[in-house]
């Protein structure tokens, strides 16, 4: 069983995982909650998954936010064909990640594509032992265009040994996460190791799970889990009305996220196609929750005084851990 006190004092104030704490994550597996079984994975289920990441992320912020970033770029394994996808995940300490963005460029030549670039915001950077990014596809020179005149891409998994790391990474919170940029100075990079989103070479429920509730509900039990860590901690300094309030916010969070999770899978299991407007609902839901957490943890933070303000309080470093996060664009409201 996991000591989650030590772990806790671990990574208090760190700004790094150490090799302890990536020992820990490597023997539990959480790198590959959505990897298939037969490539080393825990195959999990996708409520199994987002209870898992959920608990994880009420450890501790970082290695919640770690191990749902990097778990969510494993997930890729299934969309690489199987020669590569058993090769790249041999080891339990496979550990893909990078940045959704478009950047860069990726010139066919080939068999192969020419990759250079820049990308920001790759979770985990020093821990990867692959990243993954998305470039505009460049044939004879030319920029290739989708039918509505977008960038056509393609997204690609290189070797950590191909990639330049650079640290840009300065926040307040999230600090262990070691989020920096990183490029790639013109590496060849072989055709079997692109992929794209929707298309997969695996046979389980997960994969059809739409990508954009995957991402919301994914993301989501992080503020959950995080928030439970900050009421867990808030009530050793005391106790109000507003903070069996906001356990039973989170009780409620959390069996909704649990309830949508098993309708899509059961709307799955039917075969019953997913509409937008269940998507927008849940991503509804996600907003809604993010930002009356965000209200709990501001009116019950001052209340703990002038020792919650110090850095080698925990409590300081959740709030400060929590207030990165909301950063993230997923759930930030669009102000009017």
């Amino acid at each position: 069983m996991l000591d989650i006190s030590t772990i806790r004092k671990q990574l208090l104030n760190v700004d790094r995982f150490d090799d302890e704490i990536l020992a820990i994550i490597e023997s539990e597996n959480w790198l590959n909650i959505w990897v298939p079984k037969n490539y080393n994975g825990l195959g999990l289920s996708f409520s199994e998954g987002l209870a898992r990441l959920q608990h994880v992320a009420k450890i501790d912020g970082s290695l919640g936010w770690l191990v749902t970033l990097c778990s969510g770029a494993n997930y890729f394994s299934r969309n690489l064909k199987p020669t590569i996808a058993k090769e790249l995940f041999s080891s339990q300490k496979t550990c893909f990640g990078g940045s959704g963005m478009l950047g860069g460029t990726a010139e066919k030549q080939g068999d192969y594509y020419l990759i250079h670039g820049l990308w920001y915001y790759a979770t985990g950077a020093p821990y990867l032992t692959h990243f993954t990014l998305n470039a505009k596809i460049i044939e004879n020179e030319v920029e290739l265009l989708d039918e509505n005149g977008e960038p056509q891409f393609l997204s690609f998994v290189l070797d950590e040994s191909q990639v330049e790391m650079i640290s840009t990474w300065q926040s307040m919170g999230m600090v262990a996460t070691s989020s920096h940029s990183f490029q790639v100075n013109k590496q060849l990079v072989h055709e079997d190791y692109s992929f794209v989103y929707n298309h997969f070479y695996s046979n389980d429920l997960v994969e059809q799970v739409p990508f954009r509730i995957f991402a919301d509900l994914t993301l989501l039990v992080n503020y959950i889990g995080m928030a439970e860590h900050f009421l867990e901690k808030s009530l050793k300094h005391f106790t109000f009305a507003l903070q069996d309030e906001l356990h039973q916010y989170l009780i409620a969070s959390t069996l909704k996220v649990t309830a949508c999770a098993k309708k899509i899978e059961k709307l799955l299991i039917s075969k019953i196609s997913i509409s937008e407007a269940l998507e927008k609902e849940i991503h509804q839901f996600g907003e809604d929750v993010v930002q009356q957490l965000t209200q709990y943890i501001i009116v019950l933070y001052p209340q703990m005084g002038i020792q919650a303000s110090k850095i080698n309080n925990e409590i300081n470093q959740i709030f400060r851990d929590f207030f990165t996060a909301t950063q993230h664009r997923n759930f930030r409201k669009e102000m009017v």
